[in-house]
């Protein structure tokens, strides 16, 4: 039987490795279904429900990493000098900012003249954890209080729009507004993950690493997950239910129920309001709490991925997004559609490219196993080579 210490290590790496393969299942979505490029799977307008639930269920993925990165660093600086972990902050954060646009820019289109950057989660949590390396000198209940700010009062921002390219708009773009910026033909910003949300979050994954430090009671750990996970949901249900604050698009009466239910869980992740958040995580917490000690060859599956998920994440991406490419070429198909410049983007031209979703899913599963022995090796690579320092940048 293992240690208590390396079970909570292990439900922490469980969960991260489910969420990260639960996300390839959304970017093979994108790549593969017919449609994906001309409408968004929550528009109730267009989607059906199981298009609906098979986004939903990947909205999992980002806060729950967010969270987690924050709850890692807190465990890397358990062992660690403020100052150290503070360092190590710093250089991370920097590196993933370069990463987002240096690299992930160009898996994600293909476009080798780099005239489109999209700031997705990477950007995100490089910039929160630079934040973060500022906010772990603050007194713990202190940093607590800014991290529930941030995350509970937000929305109240919701209100605050701006417009055009000043400096003053574009700040606010990255801070809590969703945009599209085209600057000219050469120079395309899409700010997918305004990052004050997220700071709140990774802040709040940092003070709940506590609960997993060496000396903290599994017991009291166990009653905290509960409370969490069921008072996490209960609240987004109220506030979800009332309508009155919590998310930037309230819910409404559709034409059937199914489609009522489906706009009640219809929350915004761009940026992520409270409701999303509290829906996301507080099952999170209800998953750690059920897989405390648990421990089969299931799970062992799922923990190679959340043992190595930057390297998972960027290797995903190129595959699904190369092998989008390919399958245009096996069938026939234009595979220059796949090279992902403005101009194609708003042609048209995608609106009637790609599959029914089963082969998504067939797609996804076998991109999963296809990756899981490349994951496996690098994991067993890191472990037998913790001397090279440049592996905890991958």
């Amino acid at each position: 039987m293992n240690s208590p210490a390396k079970y909570r290590i292990e439900s922490i790496d469980l969960l991260r490795g489910v969420v990260m393969v639960i996300m390839a299942l959304d970017h093979t979505r994108h790549y593969f279904h017919l449609g994906a490029f001309e409408n968004s799977p929550t528009d109730l307008a267009v989607t059906t429900p199981v298009i609906f639930f098979t986004r939903f269920i990947t909205h999992f993925c980002a806060p729950v990493f967010v969270f987690l990165v924050g709850t890692s660093a807190f465990l890397y600086g358990s062992k660690k000098t403020k100052p150290s972990l503070f360092k190590f902050l710093i250089t991370r954060g920097l590196w993933l900012i370069f990463v987002e646009l240096a690299i992930m820019s160009f898996i994600w289109y293909f476009n080798i003249h780099y005239n489109i950057f999209y700031l997705q989660v990477i950007w995100a949590i490089g910039f929160s954890m630079i934040i973060l390396a500022i906010l772990i000198y603050l007194p713990p209940k202190i940093l607590l209080i800014a991290g529930l700010l941030l995350v509970f009062g937000h929305n109240l921002l919701d209100g605050v729009t701006m417009e055009g390219k000043s400096i003053t708009s574009l700040i606010w773009y990255l801070l809590h507004q969703e945009s599209l910026i085209i600057f000219s033909e050469k120079f395309v910003l899409i700010v997918g993950y305004p990052v004050l949300p997220w700071i709140g979050v990774m802040a709040l994954g940092y003070c709940f690493g506590g609960f997993y430090s060496k000396d903290f009671d599994v017991a009291t750990r166990k009653k905290w997950l509960l409370r969490l996970g069921l008072g996490a949901i209960v609240l987004f249900l109220i506030l979800r239910g009332t309508n009155v604050y919590g998310d930037l698009v309230p819910w409404t009466t559709q034409k059937s129920a199914t489609y009522t239910i489906l706009s009640f869980l219809n929350v915004t992740k761009y940026p992520p309001s409270l409701s999303f958040l509290l829906i996301t995580l507080g099952p999170a917490f209800l998953f750690l709490y059920w897989t405390e000690t648990i421990k089969n060859k299931f799970t062992d599956f799922f923990l190679v991925f959340g043992r190595v998920p930057f390297f998972y994440y960027i290797l995903h991406i190129l595959i699904i997004h190369f092998f989008a490419l390919l399958g245009l070429l096996i069938t026939g198909g234009n595979w220059r559609m796949m090279i992902l410049t403005g101009d194609v983007l708003t042609s048209g031209r995608l609106d009637s490219y790609g599959y029914p979703l089963w082969v998504v899913y067939l797609i996804w599963i076998g991109i999963v196993l296809l990756l899981y022995p490349l994951s496996k090796k690098y994991m067993t690579y890191k472990v037998n080579n913790k001397d090279k320092w440049w592996l905890s940048y991958l």
